[in-house]
């Protein structure tokens, strides 16, 4: 046989149908990445596929908490018309399991029917955690959302047992077992590795290896604030989502990254190894921020009461990398979650528009090089009835009743200190940013799913809406 049928029958060769690996991390600002200026946190391999691919330095979820946002990623939808709207806190495995997407058309059923073979090495967090969803060949899943790195319950081969060791490597083992697995088929492949680091636990949860690089660190990147005005507090004083050990704390969360970093250089290893890294789309994304003291809070948007919609909470990472294929760049450009399922589809040849109206778009175009026509972009946010409209100019926050709405000048203000919202002299701007977040959820939300009505506190969705 020579070199060329060799290669002919090994997977996903064909240039127009591209294997698909989709890395998420759980909690990681975008503030949290050396790629993106941040000189204090080692994150070597994801630096690196950043400098073999685009960077999005803009890029923003839809939710600031881990199930909604992971929602999106997959049906291209907001929270309001997906009906995910907070973290799923019941209902994981077993009988009684409920997928909360059960009815909807997410991106790997359409990948899987045009004969990809599709794979899960961790998180689901989207409930039925035990079920492989329609298309998958492999299903390696957290039998929660996350919880301790050792000894980790999982589902592996359909059985409920527990994963020895670290589970950050373990995601990792599994997804290069996939890999190695799939590389001598001539199918395509679509594989989400989603890691649940740098979520929680931090402190004596992550090899000396990794925590001994920041016993030494100042933290200068996440400065410890005096406690927000909105902070709620245990009965006790202590404030409700900080760790008990606040240095512990940052010395786990970076190292969580890192260790994370350097299993995702074990998984590009593995295909470049099979020789798939050219004809592979690798995109990294976080599935929402995390903020470790700025702004005087500790969590994401759920760290406050209101809750909280800082960019630390809301704006993450985005790499999406392919040797050959997409240009070496960083870019601004406004982006969303809900804009990742139609870019991908269209990067496997398939329509972007697959899984039907919404408000996400492709950005294709803009992985060749290409400058979109001067455009206004708008992105938005949701947890319940706390909803952000971001412009390049402004970031509006709406709330309800007599929770405090919020606006910020990003051209004088881009750290988000100074709230505007009463002020006379921008009361035009602020009806006019509030008309367009009304207009925009009466057009893509569902009024069933709609969580302008629901009582989001972060507390966890026990049950699915409609």
């Amino acid at each position: 046989m020579t070199n060329q049928e060799s290669t002919a029958e090994m997977a996903s060769r064909h240039v127009d149908r591209p294997n698909i690996v989709m890395i998420i991390a759980d909690d990681q600002g975008a503030w949290a990445l050396g790629a993106a200026g941040n000189t204090e946190i080692h994150t070597p391999q994801l630096d690196a596929l950043a400098a073999s691919g685009t960077r999005f330095s803009n890029f923003y979820c839809t939710s600031p908490v881990c199930s909604p946002a992971r929602a999106t990623l997959l049906t291209g939808q907001p929270p309001s018309r997906h009906g995910v709207h907070d973290w799923i806190s019941g209902r994981h495995v077993g009988a009684d399991g409920v997928d909360y997407l059960h009815d909807q058309p997410i991106i790997t059923d359409r990948l899987s029917e045009d004969g990809y073979r599709c794979g899960l090495s961790g998180k689901w967090h989207l409930g039925a955690n035990d079920q492989p969803r329609k298309g998958f060949v492999h299903w390696y899943a957290h039998q929660t959302g996350g919880g301790p790195y050792y000894d980790a319950p999982v589902v592996r081969d359909g059985e409920l047992t527990e994963q020895p060791g670290y589970l950050t490597e373990a995601i990792a083992d599994d997804a290069i077992g996939f890999i190695t697995a799939e590389a001598g088929r001539p199918d395509p492949f679509w594989l989400s590795v989603n890691f649940t680091a740098p979520h929680a636990p931090w402190k004596d949860n992550h090899p000396e290896e990794f925590t001994r690089l920041y016993q030494d660190c100042a933290f200068d990147s996440c400065p410890q604030e005096d406690d927000h005005p909105w902070t709620r507090y245990t009965d006790g004083g202590w404030p409700i989502g900080r760790e008990p050990d606040v240095r512990q704390s940052l010395i786990g969360y970076f190292a969580a990254i890192t260790a994370m970093d350097h299993q995702i250089g074990r998984i590009v290893a593995a295909l470049e190894e099979q020789q798939l890294r050219s004809n592979t789309v690798i995109i990294f994304v976080g599935d929402n921020g995390y903020s470790c003291g700025q702004h005087g809070i500790w969590g994401k948007g759920n760290g406050t009461y209101p809750l909280n919609m800082y960019d630390e909470a809301v704006r993450v990472p985005a790499i999406i990398s392919r040797p050959g294929h997409i240009p070496v760049q960083v870019r601004d450009d406004l982006l969303s979650g809900y804009d990742v399922a139609p870019t991908l589809l269209q990067l496997a040849g398939l329509p972007a528009d697959g899984l039907g109206a919404g408000p996400g778009r492709s950005f294709g175009d803009l992985l060749d090089g290409s400058e979109r026509p001067t455009e206004r972009v708008v992105v938005f946010d949701e947890y319940g009835a706390s909803r952000m409209l971001r412009t390049r100019e402004w970031k509006y926050v709406a709330r309800r009743g007599d929770e405090p709405d919020e606006l910020y000048d990003l051209i004088t203000d881009p750290g988000e200190r100074t709230n505007l919202v009463a002020e006379e002299t921008h009361a035009a701007t602020v009806t006019a940013l509030a008309g367009e977040l009304t207009d925009w959820f009466d057009r893509y939300a569902d009024p069933a799913r709609d969580g302008s009505k629901l009582e989001v506190t972060g507390l966890g969705q026990t049950d699915p809406i409609a």
